[in-house]
């Protein structure tokens, strides 16, 4: 037999949800190690805790093995305009570090953020595999912020506006930083339609968030770039619809239950999140919540 239980084979020996597993930690209840990011649980301890033997003090006062910090109360990763707004207006207390959902994922490997907004393209989906890949064994979840239209943001007035990538070779094009999930997306399509980077006229400058890059056409910086229609929208530009994509919160499990997380999730379920998504444009939040991966 291992030496050390994972959250949910604990649950499962105590007969209770991993929930409950995990505010018996953090209330410091039960013997638990931190190895790399994940919750342990050393077998021999967790049998004297059961058997009351580990302490005179009983149940209540079963010694403990040092935890692991409180995680900051940060979400990083991708940019969502509908996000952004979304934590501000909740009150939730949850600061917002967007610098791409590559970056995203590095942070939370460090340590350094509860959630991450991704929208990393694969085979077959959406951000399953970056995530199984590198949080498979650790007590994340994955779920689903909103499915959003993503294609060419350009200025009107162009001579012969693009209906596609082959139609902007020639036009300046603004991109994003490596780090972001839009960069992945664009060589995606890229390779769909035979190009290079190379095949584009990018300007020397970077935009760090969706909005930023819609601001960058519009004030005339650059003729095109690839982005979402509600940042399009925002800014009053033509939008020419590429793809549907998936954005996802990958979520600390135990803060998914704290009260600020909590307080984001009943804001969403209320109406003027549906009618803000339908404002900003380009939004599907009928999926929102659901679960598409489940680590530990």
């Amino acid at each position: 037999m291992a030496d050390f239980l994972t959250t949910r084979e604990l649950a499962a020996l105590l007969r209770v949800k991993e929930r409950k597993v995990y505010d018996l930690v953090a209330s410091g209840r039960l013997p638990v190690r931190r190895v790399t990011g994940k919750l342990l649980f050393p077998r021999r301890e967790i049998e004297s805790w059961m058997g009351g033997t580990a302490e005179p003090r009983g149940v209540e006062e079963a010694p403990v093995a040092s935890e692991h910090p409180a995680l900051p109360l940060v979400l990083s990763g991708g940019h969502d305009p509908l996000l952004e707004w979304a934590l501000r207006e909740s009150r939730s207390g949850i600061a917002a570090f967007f610098d791409g959902a590559l970056d995203g994922l590095e942070r939370a490997e460090r340590g350094e953020c509860i959630a991450v907004g991704l929208h990393v393209p694969e085979l077959d989906g959406w951000n399953v595999g970056a995530v199984e890949g590198r949080f498979g064994r650790e007590p994340w979840v994955l779920i689903e912020w909103a499915r959003r239209v993503r294609g060419l943001i350009h200025r009107p007035g162009l001579p012969n506006p693009p209906k596609g990538l082959k139609e902007v070779q020639g036009l300046r094009f603004q991109a994003r930083q490596p780090e972001a999930g839009s960069e992945l997306v664009l060589e995606r399509l890229l390779a769909a339609a035979k190009m290079a980077r190379a095949d584009l006229t990018i300007v020397n400058t970077i935009e760090r968030t969706e909005t930023d890059l819609a601001l960058a056409i519009s004030s005339g910086r650059a003729d095109v770039g690839l982005g979402i229609a509600a940042a399009a929208r925002l800014h009053d530009l033509c939008f020419v619809p590429l793809l549907e994509e998936r954005f996802d919160l990958l979520v600390w499990r135990k803060s998914y239950f704290d009260a600020p997380f909590q307080k984001l999730v009943a804001f969403c379920r209320a109406p003027a999140f549906a009618a803000r998504a339908a404002d900003l444009g380009g939004y599907d939040v009928s999926g929102f919540g659901t679960v598409h991966l489940n680590c530990g």
